[in-house]
């Protein structure tokens, strides 16, 4: 999300025809890269060099503001109408960019009556974050050019940086191209952008200040706590969208980038704390998917829808949500599996023929299952049942007896056996036994898409019936 960078820095509103044609429309199929490699940045921030950097309007406005409502507040009692009205006002100047700026104008979530589009504007300006068009103009870059040097608040640069940072020191490139054609033909968007800075003073310090005058006569605690200490705590609710939600939490739905969700960012960005799901569906008016995940305003929106205020909210097909879902807890398992003990490949290991096996099992206890040859030495006195039951099958095929015929063995059972495998037996697999030869854990294990085109179970091996081979 943006700053209050451009606070008192809008220029003047244009309607000329070029304005309307995308921004993007010509750029280069290879543009960041292409803009990388040609577009030289500023030298770096040094100690020597880093008052010159300074970002003098956003960094007064990012110091001075809490220092006047510190100070105001050590010397102006707090009244309880006061404060809840400061909170009741936090709320409403904070649906303005998350509601307004954020999911109505940025990402085109939903459509907005005019009525509702002229107060999201009004309340959006009292949050002091710029003007619409300049907001999403860098929001929209965000998401284009996420965590890449194209990304105004580039979240591998740091917390504090993509916190507060980027919009102190004079970034060392200009922001990834991004269209807001649609945004400049909006009529209460160029309203807005021509009349900010009274829209400003009006909505982040006059009105907060007058209502508590008017109504309990409480001008300078409305001024300090509704005004001044207000805007503080929407500037860096807003701000933790940039730093918290790429830094805490999880990746449910993809983790090529720094997004996240958690619910404290949630609790204090007002909603839009589930920012994993917001950047892999940027369009969709919610950010919240289950009902108990708190997200004040995907329901300000959809309350909109029910008087008629707001229309077409746009939610991504669920079934594209759950594939993303489960990609992701697909990925988590590989990770897993990939830690695991695993048994050997048909094609490490050597085939091997009846008499050759039989031979074989004279000199240590060898017996076939499923195809498989299996040293069962180290399970002889372990075996649950009896290690009488083994010593008999040694130097025999046991595969009925294994699945149900003197016990139907679990899984577990299936699977601890399959990590004795030694050799194959050279013939194939008893008709009917096919299935089994491949142990429960693997029949679900998942593979990479490069191992797709064949699978272990099903390639040739070299025939051999050297003794040494079993060794």
């Amino acid at each position: 999300m943006s700053p209050a960078s451009s606070a008192a820095r809008v220029p003047p509103a244009s309607d000329s025809p070029a304005d309307a044609v995308p921004a993007d429309l010509n750029i280069p199929d290879n543009y960041v890269a292409h803009t990388l490699k040609t577009q030289k940045a500023l030298p770096p921030i040094t100690w020597q060099n880093w008052y010159k950097n300074i970002n003098w309007l956003s960094f007064t406005i990012l110091t001075v503001t809490p220092a006047i409502g510190v100070i105001g507040a050590m010397f102006t009692p707090l009244r309880w109408e006061t404060l809840l009205f400061s909170i009741f006002y936090y709320y409403l100047t904070g649906l303005g960019i998350t509601a307004g700026y954020h999911r109505l104008w940025a990402h085109r979530s939903y459509n907005a009556s005019l009525p509702l589009q002229y107060v999201l504007a009004m309340l959006g300006a009292g949050a002091v974050e710029g003007s619409i068009k300049w907001w999403s103009r860098g929001h929209r870059a965000h998401h284009r050019y996420t965590d890449t040097e194209l990304d105004p608040y580039n979240a591998h640069k740091g917390f504090l940086y993509s916190h507060i940072g980027w919009m102190m020191f004079k970034p060392r490139r200009k922001p990834g191209v991004a269209d807001v054609s649609d945004l400049t033909k909006n009529p209460v968007v160029r309203w807005q952008h021509r009349n900010y800075l009274s829209l400003l003073l009006i909505m982040a310090f006059i009105i907060p200040t007058a209502i508590p005058w008017l109504f309990w006569g409480d001008a300078r605690g409305g001024y300090i706590y509704a005004g001044v200490l207000r805007l503080c705590f929407v500037h860096h609710s807003t701000f933790c969208v940039n730093s918290l939600a790429h830094w805490l939490g999880e990746t449910p739905f993809d983790d090529k980038h720094t997004p996240r969700d958690h619910v404290i960012t949630a609790l204090v960005t007002i909603g839009e704390g589930y920012h994993n799901f917001h950047h892999q569906f940027p369009m969709d008016y919610r950010n919240a998917i289950k009902w108990y995940q708190y997200d004040p305003t995907k329901w300000f929106i959809w309350v909109c829808q029910q008087f008629g205020l707001a229309s077409h909210l746009k939610v991504f097909p669920d079934n594209e949500v759950q594939k993303g879902q489960l990609t992701m807890q697909l990925k988590k398992l590989r990770e897993k599996q990939e830690k695991i003990a695993w048994p050997s490949d048909n094609n490490d290991l050597p085939v091997i023929s009846w008499e050759s096996f039989q031979e074989q099992s004279l000199k240590r206890p060898l017996i076939v299952i499923a195809g498989f040859i299996h040293d069962v030495s180290d399970f002889i006195d372990e075996h649950p049942g009896g290690p009488h039951l083994i010593v008999k099958m040694i130097g025999k095929d046991a595969t009925t007896a294994f699945f149900g015929g003197v016990y139907d063995h679990s899984n577990a059972a299936h699977n601890l056996l399959a990590m004795k495998r030694v050799g194959v037996l050279h013939g194939g697999f008893q008709p009917g036994v096919d299935d089994k030869a491949i142990p429960p854990s693997q029949r679900l294990k998942i593979a990479r898409y490069n191992e797709l085109s064949g699978s272990p179970y099903n390639s040739g091996t070299a025939y051999s019936d050297s003794e040494g081979l079993l060794g």
